[in-house]
């Protein structure tokens, strides 16, 4: 179980330990004065899109690249505090002082036609991978893996108890290219106040499929990429990881256990000890593919929390923008404007190249 202490706003934080690994945190109170925050969120309906769309304006004041030394995921030191006030830590998980979806929001719902309006209820959650700066998610030892399973699990497990949250997603931005505004290794879990429209639309063909098969979409697509082989990266005995054969980005990576399960809390012990090992196998691929960096985004598919759960599949797409040494994949006019994406790469060569790579098997 995790030890939960308070920040100096109010906001929780949760401090996760290696097992059978002792830490000295130090002193867990937030001696800062911070202000009381009142983040405004607000969601209003697109109907051409049949979509939410948030707004968040206090967004605009959050931190923006700040120096090494000044990095608000770092641990607290004698004559400076961060966000995180142990001297040392594991894995720490805290209410994003910045959130897109706020547990406090307040804005009556408005509907008046096409003007429709919802207070943007959710929660944000930030998750500190290590308390080394330098450090990448891929340079982490599976026992650190393992605990980061376990927060994931843990915060999924409470996330998905709130009456105003739908879908619980854990994540994780990678790189400047990507967008990251702080370069110390974390990741990030929403509690949507609604299934997003990606999740709607696979449970849409998962519905349609079912109805004219009697079979699960996920399951059949996971069985048919190991029947083809061709694009099969990595594997053990509870999960496969593969290109999928229409793969969107120019490197892109989907693992599943072979178990279908709709999240994260349904995996057993075994397949959560496995996917520790198979997840840093699978970043540490796709960042030896090319001499550059690697940015990347890693997206946990969960259930929503109340639907479509008997549809859903458990998997995790993990994927870069990286398309050749020193060249980006943007998402210009055919991808920005019409949703239609152009690969440059074929997922095939793209497979080999993840499968052939040469990486540190420890």
């Amino acid at each position: 179980m995790p030890i939960v202490t308070q920040l100096a706003d109010g906001r929780e934080i949760r401090y996760y330990d290696d097992p059978g690994v002792p830490i000295d945190h130090g002193d867990l109170v937030d001696h800062r004065e911070l202000p009381s925050m009142t983040p405004t969120s607000i969601r209003r309906f697109d109907r051409l899109l049949d979509e939410w769309v948030t707004i968040a304006g206090h967004r605009q004041s959050r931190t923006y690249l700040p120096p090494d030394d000044e990095c608000p995921l770092c641990p607290s030191k004698q004559g400076r505090q961060s966000e995180i006030p142990a001297r040392d830590y594991h894995v720490v998980v805290f209410e994003n002082r910045f959130p897109s979806f706020t547990t406090t929001a307040r804005v009556p719902s408005d509907g008046d036609g096409f003007f429709v309006t919802e207070p943007g209820l959710g929660r944000c959650e930030v998750v500190c991978f290590t308390s080394d700066h330098t450090a990448a998610f891929s340079s982490l030892p599976v026992t650190r893996v393992r605990t980061v399973i376990d927060a994931w699990i843990d915060r999924t497990l409470e996330l998905s108890r709130l009456p105003y949250v739908e879908q619980v997603f854990c994540f994780e931005n990678r790189g400047s290219e990507i967008g990251v505004t702080l370069s110390h290794p974390h990741g990030q879990i929403y509690g949507y106040p609604f299934v997003t429209p990606r999740t709607r639309r696979m449970l849409d063909s998962a519905r349609a499929h079912h109805e004219r098969t009697g079979r699960n979409l996920f399951a059949d697509i996971v069985a048919a990429e190991v029947a083809a082989g061709t694009r099969i990266i990595a594997g053990n005995a509870h999960w496969v990881a593969f290109v999928p054969y229409a793969a969107r980005w120019p490197l892109e990576v989907h693992l599943y256990p072979r178990r279908r399960v709709p999240d994260l809390p349904a995996l057993n012990d075994a397949e959560r000890d496995a996917l520790a090992p198979i997840y840093l196998e699978v970043v540490r691929r796709m960042e030896h593919v090319y001499p550059d960096t690697m940015p990347y985004i890693a997206a946990w598919h969960q259930a929503p929390v109340r639907v479509g759960r008997e549809l859903a599949y458990l998997h995790l797409e993990l994927f870069s923008i990286r398309r050749a040494p020193g060249k980006l994949k943007f998402l210009a006019g055919s991808e920005s404007a019409m949703g239609a994406f152009i690969n440059d790469v074929l997922p095939e060569e793209a497979a080999d190249m993840l499968r052939t790579v040469s990486i540190d098997p420890s």
